[in-house]
């Protein structure tokens, strides 16, 4: 009779806990996994605009205007439009050590400044990224690619956050 209360049908009462935890395991892994709220980032905290300087240093001079027909131009990484701009470019000189020490301009080299826009989805840790890159102010090594434009070994030196619109 003791055997007979303890069975439920073909289960005992261990195969039916065993059961619930393995159920209760998977519910939670899925939970990590998909995020407790079940959305997106998007739609969880909105997108923040971001908008980012990029210098590059010792371009040939002549690109400048060949940058400025071209803008703006969408940003792009591995061949893929990965959303946001290259909105514009201004130009400064660059500068070199002449042969007397002294820092003069270079007449056949610029300094280029890219202003670029992108959205991110807002969240609890901000980790803005275009393509694989991450954007920080002082990253260097960057590289800047749109359809027409693309230049490594930029400095990334503004970024501005914006907060996300309420909605």
């Amino acid at each position: 009779m003791e055997q007979k209360a303890k069975r439920v049908g073909k289960f005992n009462i261990i195969d039916i806990i065993a059961v619930i935890l393995i159920v209760a395991v998977v519910a939670f892994g899925a939970w990590k996994l998909l995020g407790s709220s079940g959305g997106t980032a998007a739609e969880d905290g909105g997108m923040v605009k971001v908008t980012y300087v990029v210098k590059c240093e010792g371009v040939p001079a002549e690109l400048y205007e060949t940058c400025q027909a071209h803008l703006p131009s969408p940003l792009m990484a591995s061949g893929a439009l990965v959303g946001g701009q290259i909105e514009s470019v201004e130009m400064e000189p660059y500068y070199v050590l002449g042969p007397d020490g002294q820092w003069i301009e270079d007449p056949e080299h610029v300094t280029l400044l890219f202003t670029a826009t992108t959205e991110t989805p807002a969240g609890e840790v901000m980790t803005t990224k275009v393509g694989d890159q991450e954007v920080r102010i002082g990253k260097t090594d960057y590289i800047l690619k749109s359809e027409y434009i693309e230049f490594s070994g930029g400095t990334i030196v503004d970024v501005r956050w914006e907060e996300p619109a309420e909605g």
